[in-house]
């Protein structure tokens, strides 16, 4: 199966501009190909899967990716699928997290000289003259157009900013710029953008001609994705220091049954005829795909080896005891210990297996928590130093397991 027809496969196409010329430049190694990721955070997160391996696929079949870090944009703020306008950053804070995401792509794709390319478009957004820009593009763009795109459409009712209305320009700008400095003849984006690809693509045409090669296509669920990277409490984030890799494993153990086979389609290096034959399973067999899902993926972001760590510490705890050396653990210091106690509301906290000693409460009185087994069976539950000398199991819900240790 040639590489176009694999992404139609595995489910990661939803919608393209000039198909046939599309198919042809993946499957024969000729597209160089961005994709954009704004730094509004010092980690990626699973949300940012499907991209990253769909830069993988395409790199390994011949293609060049460029990886769009929207240093530029992430000055303004991307209004596609929030009801708010995103805080600002400095450009201190943009360029560490722009650091910070070369270091986890590299774990995916190869950068180096006609290799993958890494570029920020605070190179060229911020030292544009801002009435030279919308005479030579903002004059490409209908506001009535724009106005009915899907990104500015969900915000109307709530509020959209002047500031934000430039978003979709920029973005354009951005593939346009792309294209003349970098040869760059492809985009890929989510659903949620696919109206300010569009515009780009226009920009390119309007600006360069007709003749001008510029394509678009769009990955399916980015939406879901980006639903993939939050928990009820947070994201699940590439950074073994934010999300440890077993529960970055644990995370991916514990998907809906529903969802299993289609993650391990998209996500995974796993063979589509392999793939095919897991389609039929059921029951028990699901929970082993679950596994394998769960393997893949933390050995993709964390390596083999912190994988079967993972795998081998979640195990040992569905079976009941076991080696929990490479559970999650937090180091509680003798200072937070009062008369030789901590209750289990501040244990919580002090884990971050909830946000605040309400939250906790809430758990334990929803019966929750779990210590060393136990159910905890108030909120007024301490646990003692000793306990913390040999180490506390704490499991909240089914899924999240945690250790406790006095330093």
């Amino acid at each position: 199966m040639k590489v176009y027809d694999e992404l139609v496969a595995r489910g990661l196409i939803a919608q393209v501009t000039n198909e046939d010329e599309i198919r042809e430049m993946i499957d024969n190694g000729k597209a160089t190909f961005y994709i954009g990721f704004d730094p509004t955070a010092d980690s990626l997160h699973v949300g940012h899967f499907m991209a990253l391996c769909l830069m993988k696929r395409l790199q390994m079949a011949g293609n060049k990716p460029i990886a769009l870090i929207g240093g530029g944009t992430a000055m303004i703020g991307d209004p596609s699928g929030r009801t708010d306008m995103r805080s600002m950053m400095t450009q201190e804070t943009i360029q560490h997290n722009c650091d910070c995401f070369k270091k986890q792509m590299e774990r995916f794709i190869e950068f180096g000289e006609g290799k993958a390319q890494m570029v920020n478009n605070a190179d060229w957004l911020l030292n544009l003259n801002y009435i030279d820009f919308i005479r030579d593009v903002g004059s490409c763009f209908s506001v009535n157009n724009m106005l009915r795109a899907e990104c500015f459409k969900q915000r109307m009712e709530k509020g959209l900013s002047f500031l934000e209305f430039n978003y979709m320009p920029m973005q354009s700008y951005d593939f346009y710029y792309l294209f003349q400095h970098y040869g760059c003849n492809m985009q890929f984006g989510g659903n949620d953008q696919w109206s300010n690809m569009l515009g780009g693509t226009e920009l390119i045409r309007r600006k360069l001609g007709k003749d001008a090669h510029a394509m678009t296509i769009t990955l399916l669920l980015n939406s879901e994705g980006k639903k993939m990277g939050k928990t009820a409490k947070g994201a699940v984030w590439l950074d073994p220091n934010k999300t440890s890799p077993f529960d970055f494993y644990q995370y991916w153990r514990n998907v809906e049954d529903a969802d299993v086979m289609k993650c391990i389609r998209m996500l995974t290096f796993l063979p589509l005829e392999q793939i095919d034959e897991m389609d039929s399973w059921k029951d028990s067999k699901i929970n082993e795909a679950k596994e394998i899902l769960a393997f893949e993926l933390t050995k993709l972001v964390h390596g083999e080896e912190e994988a079967n760590k993972a795998q081998s510490a979640a195990k040992a705890l569905f079976v009941g005891g076991g080696d929990d050396s490479n559970m999650p653990t937090t180091e509680i210091s003798a200072d937070k210990l009062v008369d030789g106690t901590i209750g289990i509301l501040n244990l919580m906290v002090a884990c971050k297996l909830a946000p605040s000693n309400k939250e906790a409460r809430r758990l334990v009185e929803q019966g929750g928590v779990f210590v060393n087994g136990e159910k905890v069976p108030a909120p007024t539950f301490a646990i003692t130093e000793d306990m913390l000398k040999e180490g506390v199991k704490i499991r909240k819900g089914k899924k999240v397991f945690h250790k406790a240790i006095l330093a």
